[in-house]
């Protein structure tokens, strides 16, 4: 289950794990067993269940809900995901998870990025690199962003295009 980090000493704390870019918007993992497959380590679907509840967490946090999605017509989907594992992850491991909003254009296309830290070992466990693009929600059909996309998630990129 992924976990918000509240208390300010343990987001410090977060803070100074050896991150990819500054300012990461960051969750706690703590591994259970429903996590683990057949080899005793995570499983890569448990990952990908946590790069969707964190990047949902991080645009909610921005103030953008889904309710704001489906008003607007609007949703940002994913097209690609480039995800890599550096080590495994076990039963029991705590690991903080890291996302940035690394592109915007302001138009179509978003681009996130991902670093999981194990914070008994402190070092990187997977990383991940996934493209959005804006459709209308209604037809699935590529459409511009609207305005309050490119507000809050074209000043919160790290990169612009």
């Amino acid at each position: 289950m992924l976990e918000n980090i509240q208390c300010a000493n343990e987001q410090n704390h977060w803070q100074e794990l050896d991150w990819k870019h500054t300012k990461p918007f960051i969750m706690q993992w703590h591994v259970h067993s429903d996590d683990i497959d057949h080899y005793k380590h995570a499983n890569n679907v448990a990952y990908i269940r946590q790069l969707e509840k964190l990047a949902w967490a991080h645009s909610n946090a921005l103030g953008l809900r889904f309710e704001d999605y489906e008003t607007l017509d609007r949703a940002m989907v994913i097209q690609h995901h480039n995800l890599y594992y550096h080590a495994p992850s076990f039963k029991d491991e705590t690991i903080a998870c890291a996302t940035w909003i690394s592109k915007c254009d302001k138009r179509f296309r978003l681009q996130r990025e991902f670093q999981f830290i194990s914070v008994h070992s402190q070092k990187t466990v997977f990383s991940g690199l996934t493209d959005f693009v804006c459709v209308k929600l209604s037809s699935g059909a590529p459409k511009p962003m609207p305005q309050s996309f490119i507000d809050i998630y074209g000043a919160h990129a790290i990169n612009e295009t």
